[in-house]
């Protein structure tokens, strides 16, 4: 290779800077503005699922267990709302509710998945899998698995919803990310999580699923899209 003449150096440092201006500007130009969030601005998680529908009930004897001022702090910066409750029918079967939205999916502020949350919290979390729920409003794609601790058996079924779809594990929320950002957008998140506590799996998923179907009824037609996304080429 030969020497580089001054003239040479100075046109190469000319092109390097000019390549590294014309990378920030399409950054820049690439970046999503376009906050997804904004169609859901006045939706209320606290109204959003009725408290009492098709035989089930808020258990208000059940107070849910408040996280430690870390976690506390930890959820705040990535949900502008959450909502935990205990519903009970008639026989007595408990189902406990759980929704976390956020309005940025960016990397740093997606939903965390129960796998995470509970394994943080001690639990051993075994048997996830991921499953196809039934509903009079199409299928829904979910996850389920198994919490155990100290003698506590919870099944958990849960879903996440990014932007207008719904989505399963860390690949497809990245690709889901990367599109929306592609596109201009800002994904919104929620994440809905039913469980139970039992050491029967199957029953203790057949309840989950029948409490799912009453829930998704039971929640007006117009705020459904909030939990369960919109079909492609559906109308905003």
């Amino acid at each position: 290779m030969g020497l580089q003449t001054p003239k040479s150096r100075l046109t190469v440092a000319i092109i390097a800077t000019v390549l590294m201006l014309g990378s920030a500007v399409a950054s820049k130009a690439l970046a999503p503005t376009q906050r997804m969030a904004a169609r859901y601005a006045g939706v209320s998680l606290e109204t959003l699922i009725p408290r009492e529908f098709s035989g089930w009930r808020i258990d208000d004897s059940i107070i849910p267990l408040a996280p430690d001022p870390t976690t506390t702090a930890e959820l705040a910066s990535l949900y502008s709302q959450t909502l935990s409750r205990t519903y009970v029918n008639a026989s007595g079967q408990r189902v406990m509710l759980a929704l976390a939205y956020g309005g940025d999916q960016s990397r740093e502020l997606q939903v965390h998945r129960p796998e995470v949350c509970y394994a943080a919290q001690g639990f051993q979390v075994k048997d996830a899998a991921k499953v196809t729920l039934q509903s009079a409003f199409g299928t829904v794609p979910a996850m389920q698995l198994v919490a155990r601790r100290s003698g506590r058996v919870e099944p958990i079924t849960y879903w996440v919803r990014m932007g207008d779809e719904l989505v399963r594990g860390n690949l497809e929320q990245g690709i889901a990310r990367v599109r929306y950002g592609l596109g201009g957008s800002i994904p919104d998140g929620l994440l809905v999580r039913v469980s139970t506590l039992g050491d029967d799996t199957g029953a203790q998923y057949e309840l989950q699923q029948s409490f799912v179907q009453a829930m998704l009824s039971a929640v007006k037609p117009d705020a459904r899209p909030y939990l369960l996304g919109r079909p492609a080429g559906a109308a905003s």
